[in-house]
């Protein structure tokens, strides 16, 4: 199996469902990779000296190779994998070209979480560590409840500024080899030291890309932002039914810091729902006041982008008479005269 496309296959949270669809063009095909490759890297279709499974050279006394060479590509692609298992992203950051590290910047959390997913396959933080294969090359194992993924790094192929290292990823648990998938690395110095360059013969350009990976995170935040209001106003409405009365605060939903629920935290909803903002939007309720004759008191819901063009476009509004409305605000609340929606 390509590895590329297992690389791409990998689906995360619905409201990262989007951004994946898009890993595709994070990784562009590029004229001066290939330009590198076919200028400075020698074909080595036959040659398997190099892969991580292959033997390491045995020295004039019978001794295996040296262990990995401190700031060298090896070690940066050792140290890439290691920060991505863990989701270290200021780690991760260190690896990237000055151009696509100030793009990675710019993304929003989640989307800068979902690129190191990527590298390792997985979907949690894993705990990470680095031994060595039995043939004696760098592995990176990525530990998870659920899953476990080992990546060994074979020897580097250096030219100049330019270096490739074949990878093998595979299942820990597989003891025949089927799940190993094969991809070469690259790497370019850049302020001396070691950086992403490609993955194959795609260009690692974050910054190519960034707009369609911002637009594609807002599409599938409004989705979940709709779906998050609904079940607040169905959180209210067990509130309501509890304590006959209307929560003054989203805060009063929340869990409670110990012991039962009580009217001040009645644990209908997660702490990060209760401090008032979620997967990229930020909710809000107005309680609408009971009438002179006795009617309930209503209320009204809102959410609104938490970074306008970003997180999200569209405001999403709960009427007092339980009506859905949806318009682009420009990141200002909604209002019961936008369009309605079902």
């Amino acid at each position: 199996m390509n590895f590329a496309l297992v690389f791409l296959s990998s689906r995360v949270r619905r409201r990262l469902v989007a951004m994946a669809a898009c890993w595709a063009g994070l990784l562009v095909f590029a004229g001066v990779v290939r330009g590198q490759e076919s200028s400075s890297r020698p074909d080595t279709s036959t040659d398997n000296s190099t892969l991580p499974s292959a033997p390491v050279a045995k020295g004039v006394a019978g001794v295996t190779a040296a262990p990995v060479a401190a700031g060298g590509p090896v070690a940066a692609l050792r140290d890439v994998l290691l920060a991505a298992c863990s989701q270290d992203g200021s780690g991760f950051a260190r690896f990237l070209t000055e151009r696509s590290k100030e793009s990675f910047k710019r993304l929003t959390p989640a989307a800068r979480v979902a690129l190191m997913k990527r590298f390792v396959l997985l979907n949690v933080p894993g705990k990470a560590s680095s031994t060595t294969n039995p043939a004696g090359r760098p592995l990176v194992r990525c530990e998870t409840p659920e899953l476990t993924t080992e990546m060994a790094i074979g020897g580097a192929d250096v030219r100049e500024n330019v270096a490739f290292l074949p990878m093998e990823l595979r299942d820990a648990t597989d003891s025949t080899g089927v799940s190993v998938h094969q991809i070469n690395m690259g790497l370019v110095r850049e302020g001396g030291q070691w950086r992403l360059l490609s993955i194959g013969l795609l260009l690692l350009d974050l910054p190519a890309l960034e707009a369609e990976w911002d637009a594609a995170e807002a599409d599938a935040n409004e989705g979940t932002a709709l779906e998050n209001l609904k079940k607040l106003a169905e959180a209210v409405e067990a509130y309501r039914r509890t304590y006959s009365s209307l929560p003054e605060s989203l805060i009063a939903l929340g869990p409670p810091a110990a012991g039962a629920a009580t009217h001040e935290a009645a644990g209908l909803v997660d702490a990060e729902f209760a401090a008032g903002a979620k997967d990229g939007y930020v909710f809000r309720i107005v309680i609408k006041g009971a009438s002179a004759l006795g009617a309930p008191a209503k209320y009204e819901l809102a959410a609104t982008p938490a970074e306008y063009g970003r997180t999200g476009t569209r405001s999403f509004f709960r009427d007092a008479d339980g009506g859905w409305h949806a318009a682009d605000r420009r990141g200002a609340v909604g209002a019961a005269s936008d369009p309605k929606i079902n």
